[in-house]
């Protein structure tokens, strides 16, 4: 356990920091073996586990607040702030309970003699591999403002991208839910009153609405175990999604789905380029760069090409030679990456190379919704001439008889 101390030297300066022993008295010995008089030991308070497990899956941490996080630090420690303090400063700026409480830990790392590095490494869902190799970095290379400053662009532009995909998506995901909502609310409730006339008329119905008001009497009467039916068909996909397996093959659907394929295709390629350039130009090497990047790529496909790129390294190949042999990476991608490996600048070629993908990924964004608008007038519009011919063709013979 972890207690916080207030005790003098020998030159009768009092000295504040905490200490890790196993009860106070321990805390005690251990403090006078260092030539300091206790004045203060407390027992510091803890979050218990369980409370900040539920912190970390109500709130979690996203790309906007770890952005924030670096950027702050960042400008602290540029004006010669401590990282300890800097790292307390930030605490207090902090809205999210559950980022407060990993910074603290952090900090009581830190003041326990723990490299930044290896205090972050130890709340992986927070900080990722890749934040925590680039300070490493620049804890071995003396420059920790020059990484962090790093760190907080990438995360900014990883938000940026994260973005893009939630808003491309937006729109035809609130279409498709409205419209199996209110199709239910139709099929349920309003189709059965509508057949129940034509029942009652007692005319020949043709087979497509015999069908029909065949579907609409059994969703009237088991709606409840059509409603079950779809909690469990979208629990089971979302459990499968989860699995290494269900990840590669919606990955792979992903790919091939026209026009949203390009963009998940540009934005991966822009968060390659992009993280792999900032942890070149932050001294990390090639081999371990590309493994760091397969993790953070979001993609079990672009996951599988990097780290045979990252095994064609460790060999003395090229990346660039996996690349063209892989169809999920444009010719002129493997090209522009040739050309950087040959002009020793691969870090300013990966940067062009994000930025001319995440243009790319602007500019499908900006069009998505309008080239997405008509597919999806038409299925809706062919959804409701169908429900209408079939109710009022019926309606329209015994008007015809009379």
């Amino acid at each position: 356990m972890k207690f916080s101390f207030q005790a003098k030297n020998s030159s009768g300066d009092i000295r504040e920091g905490k200490i890790e022993a196993i009860n106070s008295n321990a805390a005690v010995t251990m403090l006078q073996e260092k030539g300091l008089l206790p004045i203060m030991i407390e027992k510091e308070k803890e979050i218990p586990g369980i409370i900040k497990t539920l912190l970390h899956l109500w709130n979690g941490v996203d790309l906007q607040e770890l952005s924030v996080f670096f950027r702050q630090l960042a400008t602290l420690i540029e004006a010669k702030v401590s990282i300890i303090s800097s790292l307390r400063a930030v605490e207090e700026q902090t809205a999210n309970p559950y980022l407060k409480a990993v910074i603290r830990e952090i900090v009581s790392d830190v003041e326990d003699g723990l490299p930044f590095s290896e205090a972050m490494e130890k709340h992986p869902d927070v900080f990722p591999s890749l934040s925590v190799s680039m300070v490493k970095a620049g804890e071995i290379s003396g420059n920790l403002q020059r990484s962090v400053l790093f760190l907080a662009d990438n995360s900014e532009k990883n938000y940026e991208l994260a973005s893009k995909v939630k808003s491309a998506m937006f729109y035809p995901i609130f279409v498709l839910s409205a419209s199996m909502i209110i199709g239910f609310a139709v099929f349920t409730i309003v189709l059965p009153k509508l057949t129940n006339i034509l029942k009652d008329m007692n005319v020949e119905m043709p087979w497509y609405t015999k069908a029909l008001m065949w579907v609409g009497n059994f969703m009237s009467g088991y709606w409840w175990a059509i409603g079950l039916g779809i909690i469990f068909l979208v629990g089971g996909v979302a459990y499968y999604l989860k699995t290494e397996e269900g990840r590669r093959v919606w990955d792979l659907i992903k790919m091939k789905i026209p026009i949203i394929g390009s963009l998940f295709q540009y934005i991966y390629i822009a968060r390659f380029a992009e993280n792999l350039s900032v942890l070149l130009s932050g001294g990390i090497p090639i081999v371990r760069s590309l493994i760091i990047v397969s993790e953070v790529v979001n993609s079990t496909v672009y996951e599988s090409i990097i780290l045979r790129a990252a095994d064609e390294v460790k060999t003395g190949g090229s990346m660039s030679g996996v690349f063209a042999r892989s169809s999920h990476f444009p010719p002129i991608v493997a090209q522009m990456i040739k050309i950087g490996e040959d002009a020793g600048k691969i870090s300013e070629i990966l940067k062009n190379i994000s930025a001319f993908y995440t243009k790319e990924t602007d500019r499908i964004t900006r069009n998505l919704s309008t080239m997405l608008e008509p597919i999806l007038i038409t299925l809706l519009g062919f959804c409701v001439a169908v429900l209408v011919f079939a109710i009022l063709m019926p309606i329209y013979n015994i008007a015809g008889s009379i």
